[in-house]
């Protein structure tokens, strides 16, 4: 009994000790994940360094400087006579935008132009995405909703004459509609205005000006207009300044890029369903996503806007380069250049056509895959939106049920026997189902007219696409996904690479010819995840060669008669030594294709001394790191493979 009772004691005492074990345990999870929680929820930021992990930096060429283009410097001052804008001047343009953030930027550079050929003052444009009436908040007009307007004014006074509205005395006629109104096209030509234009403006003192193709002044001027074209870059790249909300967000976030102490890559898809509808590439997407290509590209031939067939092959328009690269094919060339698995990339673009989805294996090769959204609250972007009226909710309605008496008649009305069988019980309708393009497009034939909240929305992208653009051009590399696309209409990418060269020319941006990369990837389409050696090769080769001369020169073949803006050489800059007549390559017409800068004025030339000083002088050029990877043998190039499988997994490819 002793011996017993002995043993119930000390059963009683291991399960208090227990009971207290795990008392102790719990009160312990719980009061750290309380913690964790509080701490993620008010530092949201403060472990990105410990999610980015240690960056691997053997491949440092990957991200510095173009060494043969740092002579280039901006340089956009007026070289000639330039006389100021008369301060009598009576006459008037006003203009009513339409488009998104690419369409408007270069829009406005063109009326501003257009206004100092013609001598009129220029009335602050109309931005018809960003109206009052689309639901924006009531503390912006039109244009301040992205531009600061009173910087575009002060800046542009020895230019352009700039006022914010008519006056008073005009806006009575303006609402009569009695002055002239004009619809010119993306290629209208100084003549036009100076022969067709002029003469109404100097009859009525005021006229109106829609712009909806994205400009409406010809990007290649004649020779004796270089004023012009440096009046173009002034105006992009000097007046036309984001808000200070925008611009210290985006501060921000590329702050909070580079808090690692890292570089970034900024990458834009150019997924937009109008440019993919254009070129006819539905066949690269699946179900619904080619029905939506297609229906647009259908309204695109009886607009008029295309003039083909409504089928086309995909594939082929793919291999001409007449498509975008999808994200799949991007991160196979990151890869292919060398980039770690841990490469920081920021994904540009407020629409990204085809969802999420497509994003799956650049995402699975990269990891560090961010956008606006993983870099700024909730908080943040809404105080950039700024306080707005609140709008009903797009909800769904459900379709009447169909009484007893109306099925009857039906079955009776189906037609001579054997009548098909009658249709099985309505199953429920989920509200995802009938969100956005789904709603339509599985019920109706035609797409319904926006709603207040979709207008909104549009809205919105304005201003996620301006932040995406200043996040872009401080990137350390870019990489465009579509950039000159034939298609006539500014684009992001181009915009933003235009940018770059105008602001640090030599900064790393990836100039790369679709039609050659799709010709390498038909190749090894088969087993694009495990090309082999000279494959590899070919594709370091092309990419690295259109960072230098040879992609500034195809960027002025194909881009710059389209957009002066995605390539402002060689009127917008200068260089501080000379480059050999024997480099300078012209086109048939004599237009410089690669050279014809001035040479820099001394302040220029001084400010550059001193800043070579500051950067590291013996950053190798990437023309010797292609040679150095070019003359690698295999022993060496099998190390490199065994070296980069510890920053990246075994198995890469999302299909494996």
């Amino acid at each position: 009994m002793v011996f017993k009772s002995r043993i119930k004691w000390i059963a009683l005492f291991v399960l208090i000790l227990s009971m207290g074990s795990l008392v102790v345990h719990l009160s312990m999870t719980k009061s750290s994940g309380v913690q964790l929680a509080y701490s993620a929820r008010d530092n949201l930021w403060q472990d990105f360094d410990s999610l980015l992990g240690a960056q691997d930096f053997r491949n440092k060429h990957l991200w510095r400087p173009v060494k043969s283009l740092e002579t280039l410097q901006p340089y956009a001052n007026p070289r000639n006579s330039y006389p100021a804008p008369s301060s009598t001047n009576n006459r008037f343009i006003y203009a009513k935008i339409f488009g998104g953030f690419d369409k408007i930027r270069s829009s406005i550079c063109d009326l501003v132009t257009i206004s100092r050929l013609l001598n009129a003052t220029l009335v602050i444009p109309e931005l018809q995405e960003s109206l009052r009436s689309k639901g924006i908040s009531n503390k912006f007009k039109s244009f301040s909703y992205l531009y600061d307007e009173d910087q575009f004014i002060a800046f542009l006074k020895n230019d352009v004459i700039v006022t914010k509205t008519l006056p008073e005395s005009l806006k009575a006629a303006r609402k009569r509609n009695e002055f002239p109104l004009f619809k010119p096209k993306n290629s209208a030509s100084p003549k036009y205005y100076l022969e067709d234009v002029l003469p109404k403006l100097k009859k009525a003192n005021v006229i109106g000006l829609i712009v909806s193709d994205g400009g409406c002044l010809q990007s290649t001027l004649p020779a004796s207009m270089p004023e012009l074209q440096r009046l173009r870059c002034r105006v992009a790249f000097h007046a036309l300044q984001l808000r200070s909300e925008i611009q210290v967000l985006g501060k921000k976030m590329v702050d909070r890029l580079r808090k690692s102490g890292q570089p970034f890559l900024a990458y834009h898809p150019g997924l937009v369903r109008e440019k993919l509808a254009y070129h006819g590439c539905a066949e690269l997407f699946q179900d619904i996503h080619s029905e939506l290509i297609q229906y647009r590209r259908a309204q695109m031939i009886k607009q008029k806007f295309i003039l083909e067939e409504l089928i086309v092959d995909s594939r082929l328009r793919r291999d001409n380069g007449l498509c975008p690269l999808m994200p799949e094919e991007v991160g196979i060339l990151l890869k292919a250049l060398g980039y770690s698995q841990k490469a920081i990339i920021y994904l540009a673009g407020s629409e990204m056509f085809g969802g999420q989805r497509v994003l799956i294996p650049l995402r699975a090769m990269f990891p560090n895959l961010v956008d606006r959204t993983a870099l700024c609250s909730t908080e943040e972007l809404s105080e950039l939106v700024g306080p707005e009226t609140p709008l009903p909710e797009n909800t769904f309605k459900m379709p009447p049920r169909k009484s007893d008496k109306q099925l009857k008649e039906e079955w009776n009305k189906a037609g001579p026997r054997p009548r098909p069988l009658p249709p099985p019980p309505d199953r429920p309708i989920y509200q995802h189902e009938k969100e956005g393009w789904y709603g339509w497009l599985t019920e109706n034939d035609t797409e319904p007219s926006p709603s207040p909240m979709d207008l909104r929305n549009q809205a919105h992208r304005l201003l996620w696409d301006a932040l995406d653009f200043a996040v872009s051009v401080e990137a350390d590399v870019f990489f465009p996904g579509f950039n000159n696309d034939g298609s006539g209409w500014p684009d992001f990418s181009s915009l933003v690479m235009g940018q770059r060269l105008y602001e640090r020319p030599s900064s790393r941006t990836y100039r790369l010819d679709r039609k050659v990369i799709q010709e390498l990837f038909n190749i090894t389409r088969e087993d694009m995840y495990h090309p082999n050696r000279n494959w590899t090769l070919r594709v370091r080769k092309h990419l690295n060669s259109s960072l230098g001369e040879s992609g500034l020169i195809r960027q002025s073949m194909l881009s710059k008669p389209r957009s002066f803006l995605s390539h402002p050489l060689p009127e917008c800059s200068c260089r501080t030594s000379a480059l050999e007549d024997s480099r300078q390559i012209r086109s048939d017409d004599g237009r410089f294709l690669y050279g014809g800068e001035d040479e820099c004025p001394k302040w220029i030339k001084s400010a550059g001394v001193e800043k070579s000083k500051t950067d590291d002088g013996d950053q190798p050029d990437y023309e010797h790191d292609l040679l150095a990877e070019q003359s690698e043998t295999e022993e060496e190039f099998a190390k490199s493979k065994v070296a980069s499988a510890f920053d990246q997994d075994e198995e890469w490819d999302p299909n494996d």
